[in-house]
């Protein structure tokens, strides 16, 4: 196959006040306890810019609203680092767990052995904000949100041993009343997850025991082992609560960055379901390009979910592959310029309004040839190239 280069900017804007429909993520420092961090702190010391202490001392001593500044540099640990449950910011004002300003700290978990066991950053509280880290070589996964109401921004997990940033259940007698809920992912990547069987590590997944208003909004998966995204639901958990997927990208899972690929891994974009439990995701202007498999697939969701306004291009298999349930399309793009692959398949509720791959392309397939490329704008809003030309599907 012939793969297009991509090109990737990432711009840092820690010390911001940010508004997201309707979420405000504060990363400057909220009334409360302002501690630094450093990869040289010591856990006694002040916590102030002269005398950093470590992570785990500051997430223990951090007040509801406060802040923690991670100085830049690479923190190398053995064992996950956990922000409790009960360590909860407020409703009116996050704890803020953020790279300082301009600089970038990497939590480098290599250390770990791959196990279910080992993940990087736990985040079973509620009411956070993670802003500016990169998470990589964990056991498991990068970032593991067990808690409701935070905000994720602007991360990057990647060479984890399991899927990059999940949400889940924080134990499993954790009841479904208190799975997480209302978490937004935004503005983040997540590339490279690996694990040994192939077949579990994705960019980013919020599935099996997850509760409803999850977002992610302006996120890039790409070159993950498994999928792009994974809804996945199975018979012993049942139904997860809906998920939004909008302004997003997913690209060339399946296969690495340094061309390594698993014959276990799914290998799609975006996957939805499972297990033929219906659950009614949003999937809305988000772009599925060159994954191994399907680029938006329904995975045996029968649910109706709203399919709105995406762009699939050159995936292997189908760029949409939707066989059962009453999903409803509109506004869909697909198209193929170097990858043969199989016509798109939408049961459910589809008009003229798509123009779906069925042999040949449409008009609007112009739009989305030549090389793909993309950024974070200082907004965190994702710019998608193809060819140099943005593209707003």
């Amino acid at each position: 196959m012939n793969v297009r280069p991509v090109f990737a900017c990432v711009s840092l804007i820690a010390g911001t006040l940010v508004a997201l429909s309707g979420t405000t993520a504060v990363s400057s420092a909220a009334a409360g306890t302002v501690l630094y961090v450093s990869p040289r702190g010591t856990d006694s010391a002040a916590g102030t810019q002269s005398a950093p202490t470590t992570l785990t001392s500051a997430i223990s001593r951090i007040t509801a609203g406060g802040t923690i500044y991670l100085r830049g540099g690479t923190y190398n640990y053995s064992s996950t680092v956990t922000v409790p449950a009960g360590k909860d910011g407020t409703s009116g004002g996050r704890t803020t767990l953020s790279a300082y300003p301009g600089e970038t700290p990497v939590l480098d978990f290599s250390a770990q052995s791959e196990s279910s066991s080992n993940r990087g950053i736990q985040l079973n509280a509620n009411y956070w904000h993670l802003y500016g880290l990169t998470v990589e070589h964990a056991g498991d996964n990068g970032i593991y949100v067990g808690g409701s109401n935070n905000v994720v921004e602007r991360t990057v997990t990647a060479y984890n041993r399991d899927t990059g940033l999940q949400l889940g259940r924080i134990a499993s007698t954790t009841p479904s009343s208190q799975w997480p809920s209302n978490n937004l992912v935004v503005s983040s990547e997540s590339h490279d997850n690996a694990d040994s069987d192939g077949e579990d590590a994705d960019g980013f997944a919020a599935k099996l025991t997850t509760g409803t208003g999850n977002v992610f909004r302006y996120d890039v998966s790409h070159n993950n082992i498994d999928d792009g995204w994974d809804l996945f639901t199975k018979t012993d958990t049942g139904a997860i609560g809906p998920v939004t997927i909008e302004y997003s990208l997913s690209y060339d899972n399946g296969t690495l960055s340094d061309g390594s690929q698993n014959g276990n891994g799914d290998r799609n974009g975006y996957k939805l379901g499972g297990d033929d439990i219906a659950v009614n995701h949003v999937v809305q202007h988000n772009i599925a390009y060159h994954n191994g498999h399907h680029g938006f697939t329904y995975n045996s969701n029968p649910g109706t979910m709203a399919v709105t306004g995406n762009a699939s291009i050159d995936n292997a298999q189908r760029n949409f592959s939707f066989d059962a349930g009453t999903s409803v399309f509109r506004g869909n793009t697909s198209c193929r310029f170097s990858v043969s692959g199989s016509n798109d398949k939408t049961v459910g509720g589809a008009d003229s309004s798509n123009q779906f791959w069925t042999g040949t392309n449409g008009s609007r397939c112009s739009s989305y040839s030549g090389a793909l490329g993309w950024s974070f704008a200082s907004d965190g809003k994702l710019a998608v190239t193809f060819g140099g030309k943005v593209v707003t599907p």
